[in-house]
């Protein structure tokens, strides 16, 4: 039986090699794997946490109203103005309504459409108010209004008739002379006259 021959002594470090180092580098694959995400996600959360810290709030709209009394009617001045003096066949007719402050101080009104009155006549004939028919959502508004402020908004009649109760079918108002006015916490504004064409 002949010996084995011997081999050459690189062959022997690259065994212990295969048999120690690939074990050594699964391990360290596996380690780098978990601390390596773990502190991902730890930056990650960081990151999102300052960024969340420093991003501003939303600007709001100031509704702080402590202290602040409802507004007179001595210093409500009211004003409801035609956009033309006569509309065209088929044309809504449009106003500017407004509401000042003529005091020096602060004051809050409801210019919704529960308090607010907007009455458009023609001679003794009552032909539309918005309290008939008010549309759900638009009940209340309030206004804080400071010394000297004016809240102006527009308002548009589809010339159409209404009563109380919203009851359909009504006639529609014809050609002629009508006169709005708006009447809100205890005052009256002028009458606005215009015309239908």
């Amino acid at each position: 039986m002949s010996e084995s021959r011997r081999l050459p002594a690189r062959v022997y470090w690259v065994r212990r090699f295969v048999v120690l180092g690939i074990p050594l580098i699964i391990i360290a694959v596996v380690v780098w794997l978990f601390v390596g995400r773990d502190s991902g996600e730890d930056s990650a959360a960081q990151d999102s946490t300052s960024s969340a810290a420093v991003e501003p709030e939303p600007s709001q709209t100031p509704t702080d109203t402590d202290g602040v009394t409802d507004c007179a009617p001595a210093v409500l001045a009211l004003a409801m103005t035609a956009d033309a003096t006569s509309f065209a066949p088929g044309v809504s007719a449009t106003f500017t309504v407004a509401v000042t402050n003529t005091g020096e101080q602060p004051c809050l009104v409801d210019a919704g459409e529960a308090q607010r009155e907007i009455v458009i006549t023609s001679g003794s004939d009552r032909v539309w108010s918005n309290r008939d028919c008010i549309v759900p959502g638009t009940e209340t508004r309030t206004l804080l209004l400071a010394g000297g402020q004016t809240d102006t908004t527009p308002f548009a009649w589809n010339r159409i008739r209404s009563a109380e109760g919203c009851p359909p079918d009504l006639p529609v108002p014809g050609v002629g002379t009508y006169s709005a006015q708006l009447n809100l916490a205890g005052v009256s504004a002028p009458p606005s006259v215009f015309g239908l064409g």
